[in-house]
């Protein structure tokens, strides 16, 4: 919906939401979704153009993912095939939702996030941009959360570079659309912490998405 449409909904009348026909307050206030709207506008969409690719492009995109997810999860590939496969599989799961589920599907997390635990900060920050991508995919958000993403995620807004702590900051809004999510980032110690701190340091790319990452959370009382 847009903001024009709720409008209309309640002023015509209406006591429910037209989704899950859940009785609304009375006189119910229209509160702008600050955090959605920041991961829409950190999201390039496909135009109908590419998205209309051809069938052969496409495989020829899933074959090349396969072979970049083998050499991430690989123990023997060096630090830098494996900033290769990140920097590439990034661009593909920015834009192609079945290569993210590939991607997840693979048991590719558990080696990004191995990365971010990197003392390389170039690799960090791909590893988490790549992570951001697949937290984009609903069913994603809740297997993350499980995998450990929240403890590396705490650890990079402590003393990560500025570029990979915005990207956790970003990370944090995403997995934080799942209500349940929101209670586990909370109760995770240091986790509110590190972005109030970061929101008071911070430069202002930094403050932008540690301040729409809070902004998501506090919509759960608890937090």
């Amino acid at each position: 919906f847009d903001r024009v449409s709720i409008q209309q909904w309640i002023d015509s009348g209406n006591q429910t939401c037209p989704i899950t026909k859940l009785p609304l307050s009375e006189n119910p206030s229209l509160i702008p979704n600050h955090a959605l709207r920041s991961l829409i506008s950190n999201f390039a969409h496909v135009s109908p153009k590419e998205s209309s690719r051809p069938r052969t492009q496409q495989e020829h995109s899933q074959s090349q993912s396969q072979a970049l997810i083998s050499t991430l999860v690989s123990r023997s590939s060096s630090n830098a095939s494996k900033l290769e496969s990140l920097s590439r599989l990034v661009r593909l799961t920015k834009r192609d939702s079945l290569i993210r589920r590939k991607v997840t599907e693979s048991g590719a997390v558990r080696a990004a996030l191995d990365c971010v635990d990197s003392c390389n900060q170039v690799l960090q920050e791909k590893s988490l941009s790549l992570l951001l991508n697949l937290s984009l995919e609903d069913d994603n958000k809740v297997g993350l959360v499980a995998d450990g993403v929240i403890r590396r995620i705490v650890a990079v807004l402590r003393v990560g570079s500025p570029d990979c702590k915005a990207i956790a900051a970003t990370l944090l809004t995403s997995l934080a659309v799942v209500e349940v999510n929101k209670a586990t980032i909370g109760s995770y110690p240091d986790a509110i912490s590190a972005l109030v701190y970061l929101l008071r340091v911070g430069n202002d790319r930094e403050r932008k998405e540690s301040a729409t990452a809070l902004y998501a959370l506090c919509s759960f009382m608890d937090n």
